[in-house]
């Protein structure tokens, strides 16, 4: 047995989990190798190719990294429990009106759960990613996630779903590193081809980037259903057709196929109604939304009127807010305007580099209401 613990290394074949396999294997942890197959491109109705974490070569190259260290490497198919919860989640949100991250939802709910459920099967005292972003644990005792070394890189906005209990047995040895150093170690390693390899930053089962056309193949009659709703404005005037509203996202200007004289762009969505509101770009603006399924990191909890730096999406820069206590979740009041509160997507909270909790936007007006 190692003196630093036996370590179940999450490997889809990249660079970024090669590295830290290997990164871990040399520091002088037990490695144990394991690449999840999350989605069978056969069944996705696309021409594409499989890409990204899922694809045959992938796992052929995490294999490979493995046999020539000497640690063992598995394949787990996930397929199942993966579709039943991701998936079914992705067009559950769209068909109500909502735009969802399933990133996050797959880290949350599927890909840790089963990463800790092999580790504990294998005895493994740790499980580890190739994620950009830091665990340490606080004064407090409890785990916290910081953001990666690496701004361009920082991952932390999908991780906050995380429990306690999975962040206590989680590495991250990439968060202390810029992408550079790891293409450089990759090369030191003698795998200069992973230093050169493209990354994939698509959905893993929307292989072709066309969420409009997965949700046509796997809603029956949905183009039926949805079909010669209206665009209107916030006054209810009815301005043209649409599509149907669940291929519609809050702040789309592209892509509308609606001729009013001026951009216009989706501030609203009603699936009761299949409305979809047009307005101007400071239509989009708002300062207060409603935060719900919290799950807190840093503290279990926070005071009213705690201020924070609120990011509304994986490349925001974030805004200042404050946090209030609300029946229903958390209240977050901004400084000033954002743009395109978007209900479905995560809103995640910030004390300096440090993740204090994150959750589900439900609604961008509650000052509304």
């Amino acid at each position: 047995m190692s003196r630093k613990g036996k370590v179940l290394v999450a490997m889809s074949g990249g660079i970024d989990s090669t590295v830290t396999a290997l990164m871990l294997h040399h520091e002088g942890y037990e490695v144990v190798g394991i690449t999840m197959k999350t989605w069978d491109y056969a069944s996705s109705g696309t021409s594409s190719k499989e890409t990204g974490c899922c694809n045959i070569d992938s796992f052929n190259d995490a294999r490979q990294a493995a046999v020539q260290h000497g640690f063992p490497h598995f394949i787990l198919d996930i397929r199942e429990e993966f579709g039943d919860f991701v998936i079914e989640n992705f067009v559950e949100e769209y068909l109500a009106g909502r735009t969802p991250n399933p990133c996050v939802m797959c880290n949350t709910h599927i890909k840790w759960r089963a990463l800790l459920k092999r580790a504990n099967a294998l005895n493994c005292d740790f499980i580890a990613t190739g994620h950009y972003a830091e665990i340490r644990q606080h004064t407090n005792n409890r785990y916290v996630i910081s953001k990666g070394l690496d701004a361009t890189k920082d991952q932390s906005y999908v991780l906050w779903g995380l429990d306690q209990e999975l962040l206590s047995r989680t590495i991250m040895p990439l968060g202390k590193y810029h992408k550079k150093d790891i293409r450089q170690m990759a090369m030191d390693m003698g795998y200069p081809e992973l230093a050169k390899k493209s990354e994939s930053y698509e959905i893993c089962f929307v292989p072709d980037n066309d969420y409009r056309g997965f949700l046509k193949r796997n809603v029956d009659g949905l183009e039926e259903k949805v079909n010669g709703g209206w665009f209107i404005d916030k006054n209810g005037k009815k301005l043209g057709q649409h599509k149907g509203y669940p291929f519609y996202t809050i702040g789309q200007r592209k892509g509308l196929d609606i001729a009013l004289g001026k951009p216009a762009y989706v501030t609203a969505i009603d699936p009761d109604t299949n409305t979809v509101v047009l307005g101007d770009e400071e239509d989009l603006e708002q300062n207060d939304m409603l935060v719900t399924k919290m799950n807190w990191i840093k503290y279990d909890g926070i005071s009213d009127g705690m201020e924070v730096m609120a990011k509304i999406r994986y490349k925001d820069q974030g805004a200042l807010a404050n946090l209030y206590n609300h029946e229903h979740g958390i209240r977050v009041r901004f400084y000033e305007n954002v743009k395109s509160i978007a209900p479905g997507q995560s809103a995640v909270f910030y004390e300096g580099n440090d993740v204090i909790g994150g959750g589900i936007i439900q609604r961008g007006d509650l000052i509304a209401l």
